[in-house]
């Protein structure tokens, strides 16, 4: 299938929200340090996303297996239910943001510059959701990423990338040995429509987490992903 390019997104910051997230007060020098920060980096960033559509072509108790891949996960396989096709995506603040960030003179600016990063991987994000929903209608959906659960580990990384082709020379976005993903500020995984809400955080017990986005419950695991 088709692999799908999203490059035209332009970063836009809520100064005043970026402001309030960070507690820094509107007419103070360091207000002025970080406008100059968000000025800088909407004119340079280019966060970019990639995806594509899989057709799953077999299912067994704890794995799947996409257009000849395999993806082995038991909560991976529940999800996707009765569905037959998922999207395989990564999603990136961008090289030129990463550089920009890493570069800034001070450790405070360099946090900063982190922040803003996040905002830019979040709007390309939505974009990409939203280009997802327009092409291809799959209605309500979740997501999973390889390294949110112990279930479907980061080496599953590595089947997102073969399937996506070459994301180094599509959108900057590298693979090391580790799994780990360069630029650091990019998320990949894949996405399906689903009848109910669903959250990796739902089966995370860890107890500081500020990208938490659904309170932990531990009976779920049991009552839907536990093979009775």
């Amino acid at each position: 299938m088709e692999t799908k390019i999203i490059d035209t997104i332009p970063l836009k910051v809520d100064f005043e929200a970026l402001c309030q997230s960070l507690r820094i007060r509107p007419d103070t020098e360091r207000a002025a340090e970080l406008k100059q920060l968000v000025e800088q980096a909407e004119l340079i960033a280019r966060p970019k996303a990639m995806y594509r559509l899989g057709f799953i072509e077999e299912k067994g108790e704890d794995y799947i297996v996409v257009d000849g891949l395999p993806f082995k996960s038991r909560i991976l396989r529940v999800n996707v239910g009765e569905t037959q096709r998922v999207f395989f995506f990564i999603a990136t603040c961008g090289e030129e943001l990463d550089s920009w960030s890493s570069s800034r003179p001070s450790m405070i600016l360099r946090y900063y510059a982190d922040v803003i990063q996040e905002i830019a991987l979040r709007q390309v994000s939505e974009a990409l959701a939203a280009d997802i929903e327009a092409n291809y209608r799959p209605g309500q959906t979740a997501m999973m990423t390889p390294g949110s659960l112990d279930d479907f580990p980061l080496s599953e990384q590595m089947g997102v990338f073969a399937m996506l082709g070459d994301p180094r020379t599509s959108i900057g976005v590298d693979l090391n040995d580790s799994y780990l993903m360069k630029p650091m500020k990019s998320v990949a995984g894949v996405m399906f429509s689903t009848q109910f809400d669903f959250e990796s955080c739902q089966l995370c017990p860890r107890e500081v987490c500020q990208n938490r986005r659904s309170p932990y419950q531990p009976e779920l695991l049991t009552e839907r992903y536990v093979a009775h």
